[in-house]
């Protein structure tokens, strides 16, 4: 990890606003690389992920490589793949699954981690709350409008739904997910890695 990427860790362990996540004995949950070529934005680290200190480290993060076409290595090669959440902390168990991210802090984080990755080709965004962060009045109606209308953020951005195995009912209902949109996500992903 270069010094930026080092002291920009520190500086977000150290962030007022992660006070509580300190206390807790949490520290963030992403990875960044100057090399990057590709960034996943997904919601926040789940309490697996927050645990073992490894984004995407559940049964969502095995169908979004298989979606990627793209083995382990180099799904966690920080050199093609950067995993920068909307929030870099386990936000907590809420009725219905874990808690959204906090809302500030991507407004705060993401902006100067991207200007220290020239080399992003694409970036990927799994769910809602990426959808609507990046996208804002771009994204449709919903989550389902906009994935279908993928090709229309091409070629800087690539909607998806999250992979959770609770979205299978989801999948099951919108064949044109794995029929159309998987088959591109993997043509631009190996495009861009190969």
């Amino acid at each position: 990890m270069s010094d930026y990427f080092t002291a920009t860790y520190q500086s977000i362990i150290d962030d007022p606003m992660n006070a509580d996540m300190k206390l807790k004995g949490y520290v963030p949950v992403y990875t960044a690389s100057a090399k990057a070529r590709i960034m996943i934005v997904g919601q926040a680290p789940g309490r697996k992920a927050q645990t073992t200190l490894k984004p995407w480290n559940d049964a969502s993060g095995m169908l979004l490589r298989e979606w990627l076409g793209v083995t382990d290595e180099q799904f966690y090669n920080p050199d093609i793949f950067a995993l920068v959440p909307m929030d870099f902390y386990y936000p907590g168990k809420g009725v219905h699954g874990d808690l959204p991210p906090r809302k500030s802090f991507a407004d705060k984080w993401h902006p100067e981690l991207l200007a220290h990755m020239p080399n992003i080709e694409l970036i990927i965004l799994v769910g809602a709350y990426a959808q609507k962060y990046y996208l804002g009045k771009l994204a449709k109606r919903n989550l389902t409008e906009t994935v279908h209308a993928y090709q229309e953020y091409l070629p800087t951005y690539f909607p998806l739904v999250h992979p959770s195995p609770l979205n299978f009912r989801w999948r099951a209902v919108n064949t044109w997910f794995n029929m159309a949109v998987v088959p591109a996500l993997h043509e631009h992903v190996h495009q861009i890695i190969e």
